[in-house]
């Protein structure tokens, strides 16, 4: 009897832009998705933040919210998901370097619906050749095309292999 011929797994395909994919001025706009209660509650749950701006009902009726509201950031985690379903992560990211000017602009609340829109302000080459940098100025929208938090990051990408 012959032994079985053992094969290496496929790859799977790469859906993510590399590093020279990405075009300066260029805006990728990504998914959206509702923010819930019940992430609000799981963030404070996952993270410890009980802060009663983001738990307490009653607390809130008498802020300027008047309700609770999303940490700044769960906010930002969500766009991070979002990013990743828009596909441009997907197997050429490799790691986020730097956030500047992170700022929190709107509140966001339960049954806002956000989405981001991602703009490349700059590409620079590393002293790798199998890697470079994408600087982003990032735009957290919601549902009615207000910014909510805004912020510049620098991520490392793969480079197109050769």
């Amino acid at each position: 009897m012959n032994a079985p011929v053992l094969t290496k797994p496929a790859a799977a395909p790469v859906r993510g832009k590399y590093w020279e994919d990405f075009e300066i001025g260029e805006t990728i706009c990504t998914p959206k998705r509702t923010v819930t209660s019940t992430d609000i509650v799981n963030f404070a749950c996952l993270t410890g933040d009980f802060n009663e701006v983001h738990t307490n009902w009653e607390y809130c009726r008498k802020t300027q919210f008047g309700e609770p509201i999303a940490h700044g950031p769960l906010v930002y985690s969500i766009v991070g998901g979002l990013q990743y379903a828009a596909g441009i992560n997907d197997g050429t990211l490799i790691a986020l370097l730097q956030i500047d000017g992170w700022r929190m602009l709107k509140p966001v609340f339960h049954g806002d619906t956000i989405h981001a829109e991602l703009t490349i302000a700059a590409k620079t080459e590393t002293s790798k050749p199998d890697k470079g940098v994408v600087q982003m100025k990032r735009a957290f929208k919601n549902q009615k095309g207000e910014t909510v938090q805004e912020m510049e990051v620098k991520m490392l990408y793969k480079r197109r292999p050769s």
